[in-house]
């Protein structure tokens, strides 16, 4: 315990937290749903001194993909994200970059799938599926350091909407109690706008 320090950039027209996973001893990176203006993420990762070693990326919504492209570019590094997500990662409707004006698509490098756990910037990080917001939108957890990436399935005292391509507030429900509710009431969450809270938290008070 320990290892993980987290910084929190909140950025684009959305509001949308990106995070920057710091391994404290190692000094690598993740950086988890780079959302826009990659130059500031480039100069906190800069201000870090630390060495990127992966994009996670909880779904395909054009508010948490807009920097992935030029963060690649910049460290040679992998876009990451679930096998099912692929439809709203490269389809301009299904990601609704098209509605906001500039419409644009990523591809990922590497594609992870349900209830793996990949090793990463010297984490284990186990992959959760957790459809709803959209049929591939995951969540990442490194239960070592009992915190969660969230992304727009869990908020504090709320949930990701479920009226855009491919959601299911059906699927949401059952990714909340048959996943997400399972993890161990102090597991940190970080989700993907708004602040943090923990599991035992939403499991008392998140009307969803």
């Amino acid at each position: 315990m320990g290892r993980l320090q987290t910084e929190t950039l909140v950025l684009g027209t959305i509001m949308t937290n990106c995070y920057l996973a710091l391994n404290s001893e190692t000094k690598e990176l993740l950086i988890v749903d780079p959302a826009d203006e990659a130059d500031r993420i480039i100069q906190k990762i800069g201000e870090l001194q630390a060495k990127p070693a992966a994009i996670l990326l909880s779904h395909g919504h054009f508010d948490h993909i807009g920097a992935s492209d030029a963060l690649r570019k910049q460290y040679d590094i992998p876009v990451c994200a679930l096998d099912e997500e692929r439809q709203v990662l490269e389809r301009q409707t299904y990601n609704l970059s098209a509605a906001y004006g500039r419409g644009y698509t990523v591809k990922a490098d590497r594609f992870f799938h349900d209830g793996e756990t990949v090793e990463l910037a010297g984490f284990s990080v186990r992959v959760l599926h957790t459809p709803g917001h959209t049929a591939g939108g995951v969540c990442y957890y490194i239960e070592a350091e009992r915190t969660l990436f969230s992304g727009d399935t869990l908020f504090c005292e709320s949930v990701g909407r479920t009226d855009f391509p491919t959601g299911s507030m059906g699927a949401l429900h059952d990714s909340l109690h048959r996943k997400l509710f399972l993890l161990p009431d102090e597991t940190l969450v970080l989700p993907g706008h708004g602040g943090p809270s923990t599991i035992g938290y939403e499991k008392q008070y998140n009307p969803y």
